[in-house]
């Protein structure tokens, strides 16, 4: 629940009031001007006591710069978010980045976009200029850089929630679906339904397989997928990720290895490249290989052969996200995330005649 002041409920859909420097100083029993040096290292010095007393106030009052406020001596109408994300084109992330931009705009937020590509070094640098342009939070989709943005953010007072995923320990949870559960879904539809018994994984998830990509979430997906055919009749299809790498190395695979009935595969960007390799081999999607996927574009039913995938509650998981950003206290950050339900969109690719999304709960509800 949202707080204006000590005390007071505002609803969880209203913007807590900001905390100002007049409240940072009454908590800390001193000065506005004995803040701001704090905040701005100068220009004169502070005792080690009363820092000290400054900083746990602003600590405990969650005290957040407005930076853009300062330089322009001017009330805004709305304030900004910032936003990471992997790649704006990807169906998945696209979704999302359509659903956080309304939502925060409903609640009088703008967001700045910036596109990481899962690059270190490209996620730290658009969090780094963000923070400076005065934004009130920091929304990191699919992480890779995770320690340091959530440094840096740290030291700037700025909140930070993870989304989708992240590749870095960090102490903050991460919203978004259970990988795990996904990949025992997928897995056990094609042996619990279609009764296939050699089913492939195809996708990397090592740092020598892919160097910027999604392999968090491929590892979690293959673990699942690993629960439900065991060690000894896995058979995985390494890849990098790539249209291009899923390509070559299932092509490789079908004129290698033993035949195979069904493919899981880790990536939506990797779907098409594999139902292209299936044909070229002169196999049958699904008579001879039935397929399922994750996270298709839904806009994507019209295509030659609809894709079986599984599929994310992307309002839901934007909903939960900017709750945890705009709504949650210090005291209530380490709050459990609810768990968010994934289901099975039934296509043409696993043998499926039905049309009937199939729900499945995360294991630990």
């Amino acid at each position: 629940m949202a707080r204006n002041g000590p005390g007071e409920d505002i609803g969880p859909d209203v913007t807590p009031k900001r905390t100002t420097l007049a409240d940072v100083a009454r908590h800390a029993g001193t000065s506005t001007a004995v803040v701001s040096y704090v905040l701005n290292d100068g220009p004169r010095p502070v005792s080690d006591r009363l820092r000290a007393k400054v900083l746990h106030a602003l600590d405990e009052l969650d005290y957040r710069p407005d930076h853009a406020a300062r330089a322009l001596r001017r009330v805004r109408r709305r304030r900004h978010l910032g936003l990471l994300v992997p790649d704006v084109r990807l169906p998945l992330f696209g979704t999302l980045v359509g659903q956080l931009e309304v939502q925060a705009r409903e609640r009088d937020h703008l967001t700045l976009l910036g596109n990481t590509g899962y690059d270190p070094e490209r996620e730290i640098e658009f969090a780094a200029a963000f923070t400076d342009s005065g934004i009130d939070g920091l929304i990191v989709v699919g992480g890779a850089n995770g320690a340091a943005t959530a440094a840096l953010c740290r030291q700037a007072r700025i909140p930070i929630v993870w989304v989708h995923n992240n590749r870095d320990h960090v102490e903050s949870q991460v919203v978004g679906a259970d990988h795990l559960d996904a990949g025992r879904l997928a897995t056990t539809h094609l042996t619990q339904v279609h009764h296939r018994e050699n089913i492939a994984f195809v996708g990397g998830f090592t740092a020598a397989d892919v160097q910027h990509g999604d392999r968090e979430t491929v590892a979690q997906r293959y673990a699942g997928y690993l629960e439900v055919v065991g060690e000894s009749a896995a058979r995985h299809i390494p890849t990098d990720l790539t249209p291009s790498g899923a390509y070559h190395a299932m092509r490789h695979h079908l004129s290698t290895q033993p035949p195979l009935d069904a493919l899981v595969v880790g990536t939506y960007a990797q779907a098409a490249a594999t139902v292209r390799a299936v044909t070229d081999a002169g196999l049958r999607i699904p008579q001879d290989i039935s397929l399922v996927g994750y996270d298709a574009d839904p806009t994507g039913t019209y295509t030659q052969l609809t894709l079986t995938t599984v599929q994310q509650p992307i309002a839901t998981i934007a909903r939960a996200a900017l709750s945890r950003i705009l709504d949650t206290t210090p005291r209530t950050s380490d709050t459990p995330i609810p768990p968010i339900d994934i289901h099975l969109t039934i296509g043409e690719s696993c043998g499926c005649t039905s049309a009937h999304p199939v729900s499945l709960a995360p294991a630990n509800t």
